[in-house]
């Protein structure tokens, strides 16, 4: 009865590492969304996969699959498929740069994680933007 007793005059701990003692920080948000982009590739790449389908076999089908991907929704995944390529590409290089031991302390680790967002957002602007010049000719 004694050791009952005792165990539940100790206080409650959270069991280690617990969400309460972590501070949110650049280098978490970018694993986070590196996970992210990776599902977010491959619904964009079954969409990719449809249009080249429709492309190939079915030319019926063909103008409803472009008309989608150009009409203001389409135009949005589009560009959200654009910028996960681009963030999963760069975070993935960043990643080989760590496999050569180099670039692992956590300043450097933080700078190159607020590179790799503002990086990924500039591509993914420049390759929208010359892929729509290639559109409009």
């Amino acid at each position: 009865m004694s050791t009952s007793a005792q165990a539940s005059s100790q206080p409650r701990r959270p069991v280690s590492p617990h969400l309460q003692i972590w501070r949110f920080t650049v280098t978490m948000a970018a694993s986070i969304t590196h996970r992210g982009t990776g599902i977010v590739l491959y619904g964009g790449s079954l969409l990719l996969g449809v249009w080249a389908y429709a492309l190939a076999f079915s030319p019926s089908l063909f103008p409803a699959v472009s008309g989608f991907i150009v009409s203001p929704f389409g135009i949005i995944i589009v560009a959200g498929y654009v910028w996960a390529l681009c963030f999963h590409l760069l975070n993935g290089l960043r990643h080989l740069y760590w496999d050569s031991g180099r670039g692992l302390a956590p300043k450097t680790a933080t700078k190159t994680a607020w590179a790799i967002y503002i990086g990924s957002l500039i591509l993914a602007v420049i390759i929208l933007y010359v892929g729509q010049l290639g559109w409009r000719s």
